[in-house]
């Protein structure tokens, strides 16, 4: 039976996952764009994933395990690649690039909403997921309000 530190430290290195893939996909996104301002975005949304991974490795190390991973999950593998063959099918098509990054942040969210229900996190843990939840709603929120511009 898995113990709630074991518990703690899988949702932790799952959220370190959901980061990567998600710092990665808009890597990606920033390279298919053809719009300066969504660049600029996906570029600046890329390194704050990068910054949320290491505050995450540091968490996970709060919680005396070793943070070693740095591919990313098997689903955001899956979601990079149909970026990928969605970006180069639509050609450059900022809606369809902005659509994917709304599909990634609904499933970060729903991640970090799940992590968030443990109940053994230390306070300092928690507070760094709050944080970030934020952060990934909040650029929820900007991705949407530019998906309505570039859909008209």
């Amino acid at each position: 039976m898995e113990t709630t530190f074991e518990k703690t430290v899988a949702n932790l290195k799952h959220l370190l996952s959901i980061c990567n893939d998600g710092k990665e996909g808009y890597k990606t996104a920033a390279e298919n764009s053809d719009a300066a301002e969504l660049k600029a975005l996906f570029t600046t949304y890329s390194i704050q994933r990068a910054g949320y991974e290491m505050q995450l490795k540091t968490s996970i190390h709060q919680c005396h395990a070793d943070p070693d991973n740095e591919a990313g999950g098997p689903l955001g593998v899956l979601h990079r690649v149909w970026m990928d063959i969605k970006t180069a099918l639509s050609s450059n098509d900022n809606k369809a690039i902005l659509d994917a990054c709304i599909t990634g942040e609904k499933a970060a969210l729903e991640a970090y909403d799940k992590a968030l229900e443990d109940q053994e996190l230390l306070p300092e843990v928690k507070q760094v997921l709050v944080e970030q939840r934020e952060g990934i709603a909040d650029c929820l929120k900007n991705i949407q309000s530019l998906q309505q511009r570039y859909a008209a």
